[in-house]
């Protein structure tokens, strides 16, 4: 589930990955392992609640959405040298 994340940018940087495993082995070492999965869990959320993430599905909704708008762009865009090619090649009254 972790791994359907993506970083708007693109990429972690090396400081928030050290944070991540400095928390980790924190969990490791304070609890028993019955918790470490949920501890783990809630840290890794609050760590992703700060960066600028968006889930798999949204992700694909939304290129869905962009693949669909671009393709009416160019389409809006033939239709209008169309009529600009006309309104050249028209007489003037």
């Amino acid at each position: 589930m972790l791994l359907n994340w993506h970083l708007a940018g693109g990429y972690m940087d090396q400081k928030l990955l050290d944070e991540i495993n400095e928390r980790i082995r924190a969990v490791l070492v304070q609890g028993p392992a019955a918790d470490v999965e949920k501890n783990l869990r809630a840290m890794l959320a609050g760590l992703f609640s700060r960066l600028d993430l968006v889930r798999r599905d949204e992700f694909d909704v939304q290129r869905e959405v962009l693949a669909r708008t671009r393709a009416k762009l160019a389409e809006l865009e033939k239709q209008v040298a169309v009529l600009e090619a006309a309104a050249t090649k028209s007489p003037e009254r």
